[in-house]
């Protein structure tokens, strides 16, 4: 089979509607949200999102919490970094 969309990618499935803008901002979290990620613990790049903030990594079979459309979100990594921080300075 042909493929069907050069530009729109996964949101070809809206067809014209909901404007333009509003279907890039999608297609940006969808393509997020249905990627594979890098486990921390077995270093394997098979973590997948099972459901909004939960990610299963099918190859130490490990689940993880973390952002509804990404693995890490940007607070998180700003809070881990700031407790590394403060854990240098209290050492």
């Amino acid at each position: 089979m042909a493929k069907r969309t050069t530009k729109v990618g996964i949101t070809g499935k809206y067809g014209v509607r909901y404007g333009a803008s509003l279907r890039k901002q999608l297609k940006r979290l969808e393509v997020a949200q249905h990627a594979r990620y890098t486990c921390t613990f077995c270093g394997r790049n098979t973590v997948r999102r099972h459901s909004v903030g939960i990610w299963n990594c099918s190859g130490c079979k490990k689940t993880i919490t973390g952002g509804a459309y990404t693995l890490s979100t940007p607070a998180a990594s700003a809070a881990r970094s700031t407790l590394r921080r403060l854990r240098e300075i209290n050492e």
